[in-house]
């Protein structure tokens, strides 16, 4: 499995990293949207499931989403968004828009590893 964090914090890519390497999955990293956007282009689209932060620079996390869907290359794989954002109003505005799920920061690395496993539809 290929798993894809685009997110503008290093140190949250670290933390998710961890918790990839636990599992035993391949890690993939960009900062924000375009370069996620690029890798996925490099790979061919060879993406098991994109953990996706919501506010980030140069591209956000919600227009990677609609970019994303767009595509038909893309379309399919599974989208969890990963944010501080709390308001009801943002995480239907996401799972409207593609996202399969939907996780608060701060996280566990339990609480990551199980939004994961039930991204990709892995039972524990």
């Amino acid at each position: 499995m290929r798993i894809l964090s685009v997110d503008d914090s290093a140190a949250t890519r670290h933390f998710i990293k961890k918790a990839i390497d636990v599992l035993g999955f391949e890690f993939l990293e960009a900062g924000d949207g375009k370069q996620g956007l690029q890798i996925l282009q490099r790979e061919n689209g060879k993406v098991d499931l994109i953990l996706l932060d919501r506010h980030m620079p140069e591209m956000d996390g919600m227009e990677m989403l609609e970019a994303l869907k767009a595509n038909e290359k893309y379309k399919d794989i599974p989208v969890t968004m990963v944010t501080v954002e709390l308001e009801r109003d943002e995480i239907h505005k996401a799972i409207d828009r593609g996202a399969k799920n939907y996780l608060i920061k701060p996280f566990s690395q339990e609480n990551l590893i199980g939004k994961i496993m039930e991204s990709l539809d892995i039972s524990l």
